[in-house]
This record gives C-alpha cells, sequence and structure tokens, in this order.
C-alpha cells in the first residue's frame, strides 16, 4: 500500500479547516496509533503466560486469519484472492513472506517472554539500516555518503554490543533481518496491508492449527484448561495483529512516506523504555554505548532523507515552473531529468510486533 501524494484542496468556509488538512490530521493520528500499539505490544505478551511462546504464536496466527476474514467480508474486498492464487509466482512469494514473519513473530514473542525486550527493540532501531544494507547487496542501490555513513556507524554500534555481550546480539540481528526480508518481499507481492495479512495468515492457518490440535492431544494446550479469561486473552492475539495494520493502512494513504519514516522509531522507543523502565532490564555502559551509536546512526540517515526530499520537491517545484514558461523546449529535458533517488526510511505496511 502505497501513500498517496499530498494535494491541496479549496478551502471551505473562513476558520474552518480544509479537507486535505482534516485527512492529513486523520491520517497522523492513525499513524501514531498504529506506532504505539506496536510499541507497548510488550505489555501484552506476558498477560498470555504460562502458554509458551509457540503456543501463542499459534494462536496468533489462527485468530489473526479470523479477524482479517471478518473486514474483508465487511469491506467485501476479495477480489485480490482470486488474481493471486492464479499467479503462481506472487503466491511464491507471499508463502515466503509469511515463513519470515512466522520466524519473527515468533522470537519477538520469545524475547518479550524471557527477558529481553532492550534487545528486541535494538532489532528494530537497526532495521532501517538492515534494509537499506540489503538494498546495496541484493538491488544494486546507490547509497549517498551520509547513507553510507550511516551503516557504517549501526555496523560499528553492533560490534560495540558484540564486545559488550560477549557475542553477537542475535536476537537483534535475526529480528532486523527477518523484518527486512518481509518488507523486501512484501514489496515485490504489493498486496495492501489487510489482504497481504490475509493471504500470508491462511498460509500460516493450517500448520498453527494443526500445531495447536497436537498440544491438545499431548494434553499441554492452555487454551481452555487456564480459564475462560486466559482463552479470551489468546483469541485477541488476532486482534493485536490487526487493529495496528488498519491504523497503518488509514495512515499509509494520508501522510507522506517521509512522515511514516520518522512515525516508526515510535515503536522501538516505547519498547526499549518499557524495557528498561517496566521490565528492569540491565543496561550497562557498553550496552548504551551500542545504543548511542544506533540513535546516531538513525539520526544520520533521517537528517540525510529529510534533506533529499525537500531537495527534490524544490527541483520538481523548479522544473514545473519552467515548463510554464517554456514548454516545447524543455519537453525533452524533462522527460531526461533524473527522478528522484529512493530512500529507505518508511518500511511497506507489514505486520509488526
Amino acid at each position: 500500500m502505497k501513500p498517496s501524494s499530498s494535494t491541496t484542496s479549496a478551502p471551505t468556509a473562513p476558520g474552518e479547516p480544509a479537507e486535505g488538512a482534516l485527512s492529513s490530521r486523520a491520517g497522523l493520528l492513525n499513524g501514531i496509533a498504529a506506532y504505539s500499539m506496536w510499541g507497548l505490544v510488550p505489555l501484552f505478551w506476558p498477560l498470555l503466560m504460562p502458554a509458551g511462546a509457540m503456543e501463542i504464536l499459534a494462536h496468533r496466527m489462527t485468530w489473526s486469519l479470523v479477524v482479517v476474514g471478518v473486514v474483508l467480508l465487511v469491506l467485501r474486498r476479495w477480489s485480490w484472492a482470486g488474481e493471486l492464487i492464479r499467479q503462481p509466482r506472487r503466491l511464491a512469494l507471499v508463502t515466503v513472506a509469511a515463513a519470515v514473519i512466522t520466524v519473527n513473530w515468533g522470537l519477538y514473542i520469545w524475547s518479550v517472554n524471557n527477558n529481553h525486550v532492550v534487545e528486541a527493540s535494538l532489532g528494530y532501531f537497526i532495521n532501517p539500516l538492515v534494509t537499506i544494507a540489503m538494498g546495496v547487496l541484493l538491488l544494486k542501490e546507490r547509497l549517498r555518503p551520509v547513507q553510507w555513513a550511516a551503516v557504517g556507524t549501526g555496523l560499528a554500534a553492533v560490534l560495540v554490543l558484540a564486545f559488550g555481550y560477549g557475542q553477537p546480539p542475535w536476537i537483534s540481528l535475526a529480528l532486523a533481518f527477518s523484518f527486512a526480508t518481509y518488507g523486501l518481499v512484501k514489496k515485490k507481492v504489493n498486496l495492501g496491508g489487510v489482504e497481504s495479512l490475509a493471504a500470508e495468515t491462511a498460509i500460516q492457518f493450517l500448520p498453527a492449527l494443526g500445531f495447536l490440535l497436537w498440544l491438545g492431544a499431548r494434553g499441554e494446550l492452555t487454551f481452555g484448561a487456564e480459564g475462560g479469561g486466559h482463552a479470551v486473552l489468546l483469541a485477541l492475539t488476532g486482534v493485536v495483529t490487526a487493529v495496528p495494520l488498519v491504523c497503518f493502512g488509514a495512515a499509509a494513504i494520508r501522510v507522506p512516506l517521509s512522515t511514516l519514516g520518522l512515525l516508526q522509531y515510535l515503536a522501538p522507543v516505547f519498547q526499549f523504555a518499557l524495557g528498561v523502565l517496566y521490565f528492569k532490564e540491565a543496561m550497562p555502559p557498553e550496552r548504551w554505548a551500542g545504543f548511542g551509536l544506533v540513535w546516531l546512526a538513525l539520526t544520520l540517515l533521517t537528517w540525510d532523507a529529510l534533506r533529499t526530499a525537500r531537495a527534490n520537491r524544490a527541483r520538481a517545484a523548479e522544473l514545473a515552473a519552467q515548463l510554464l514558461t517554456a514548454p516545447a523546449p524543455l519537453a525533452t529535458s524533462v522527460e531526461e531529468a533524473p527522478g528522484p533517488e529512493i530512500v529507505a526510511v518508511a518500511e511497506d505496511p507489514a505486520p509488526r510486533p
């Protein structure tokens, strides 16, 4: 789902906000709500104990399909499913996306319920840097000097943290690479957020349901065995997955990509704050140093993205002005003018932790 370009609507009555301003404000509020919910989700997973991470994951996949199925039924948006089934390549990519996000979800739930919230938050801090690195290695994209500096600073952060931990921060790296891979595959599939989640959870559904039935046969299923409240909480995993995604979808079509790129840092900031202040996880000096380097890298990346977006807008405005004054001579130059470089700041709408 791609954000639409901003438009300027005609003013209404004096003192009354323009329609475009209302839409932008609604998009901003939806974006804040989505990333805030993703940032606060570490408070939810411990409520599901004594269920293990694998059982929670299976319930999340199962109930998410139920929730998005209801949403699609209400919206009457089913035509995409037939088209997807008739395209084996896209269906294969959806299967890959489902497998990768399964690893991401499962590892994140395990991390939160085993006191690794801070390390998990680091994974989503470094995710934009990993996305850029994958763009260079896999897509042969070219980076500007500031982007190279940001990636280098991020690498230095990983080395500092590896020294502090005595080993690389595997949880952070696995979360970052799995989510970056998921975003890359989703861009190839090109499905909307709700539709994408429906397709992925449809693929996850049978294995997840089979695992739950296997746990039940072994007498290890907590659903129903720990009371009605516990069963309701497990069923709510579908709502916890789908609602932030719906809010993100509402934001993505109303606010610029650069705004979403800034909002995406809300989630790991909230997760980090919860890990330190609520879960009381340790923050030795070397961990602070590593996080400081990551934040420096993200500051460089964000500054460069905003500067580039501003320069591209100015160049587009200048070309448009020249086109209005001398359309014929500039027709060729406009066609040949290089387009703005793609800056990896915001991720594709994807189910977050």
